[in-house]
């Protein structure tokens, strides 16, 4: 399959389904600290595959999915902190954090195929 748009993108396409949950999940989170910027590193994943797309070129795409694997880990390492102070309950982090692996996962097959 031909990729033309950046949301053709399996790996972004999972990426904003995970920002989504991660803002639900958060919704009603006081902690505006914590939920601010784990929602900035969700964001940051699947806007930097649509920047460095966008960019057209394979070298400088590869960095900007770096930067997204990158994010990815951040986003992982919050959801942990969240379990821990009570903001995630254990079955949500699961799950949560089991969608950020597989895009991790994902993210790193992209770079090693361009």
């Amino acid at each position: 399959m031909k990729i033309e748009k950046f949301e053709d993108i399996i790996c972004w396409q999972k990426a904003k389904i995970l920002t989504l949950e991660c803002y639900t999940t958060l919704k009603s989170n006081k902690d505006y600290s914590f939920k601010d910027q784990i929602h900035r590193a969700c964001v940051s994943i699947m806007n930097n595959i649509a920047e460095g797309f966008e960019r057209k070129g394979n070298k400088v795409f590869k960095h900007f999915l770096f930067i997204a694997k990158g994010s990815c880990g951040e986003v992982r390492s919050m959801f942990h902190l969240g379990l821990d102070l009570g903001y995630i309950n254990k079955e949500k982090y699961i799950d949560l954090n089991q969608k950020s692996i597989e895009i991790s996962r994902l993210l790193s097959g992209f770079i090693k195929s361009l």
